[in-house]
């Protein structure tokens, strides 16, 4: 039997993502997304040394020194699924947070990129969608180039090895 507890957190992570993969090829899960978004509230948490909340709190997942109030998304991107759409953002025109904390993953769990997006300029750039009845946000490449917009992704990479 393997010995996880000799294991870094990447390595088991990769693992993570075969397993899954297995099980998706036995039929037995349909997604590939977890632990995606523990990881990604981990990595940013880690890295800025931001409190995070209970996971009953409306609206955000953690809070910085200053109190700000951040909602950490996160997007594993597969040859199955490229898409960069983050999961719902409900209640966005009652500000539930200041700063999206957003990252992209590959397949392999590895940091793609990462930014820290002003509230606003998620309020602007996303879509309602009826279906969900909330707002959709693409992590697209051209978020990066917006002002008030800060790429993090060196910030998030440094904490994933240890």
């Amino acid at each position: 039997m393997l010995d996880l507890t000799q294991l870094s957190v990447p390595d088991l992570l990769k693992l993570s993502s075969q397993i899954s993969e297995e099980l998706r090829r036995r039929l037995i899960v349909r997604s590939s997304n977890n632990p995606s978004g523990d990881y990604a509230e981990w990595l940013f948490a880690k890295a800025f040394s931001w409190t995070l909340e209970g996971n009953a709190q409306a609206g955000y997942d953690a809070r910085d020194s200053s109190g700000q109030r951040i909602q950490i998304k996160c997007r594993r991107l597969t040859g199955r699924n490229p898409s960069r759409m983050l999961s719902a953002i409900r209640n966005l025109d009652k500000d539930p947070f200041d700063v999206l904390a957003a990252v992209l993953l590959n397949e392999q769990f590895d940091v793609q990129r990462a930014a820290l997006i002003p509230v606003h300029i998620v309020r602007d750039k996303a879509t309602h969608s009826a279906h969900v009845n909330a707002r959709r946000f693409f992590l697209l490449d051209a978020i990066w180039a917006l002002p008030g917009v800060s790429d993090v992704t060196d910030k998030l990479k440094s904490v994933t090895h240890p």
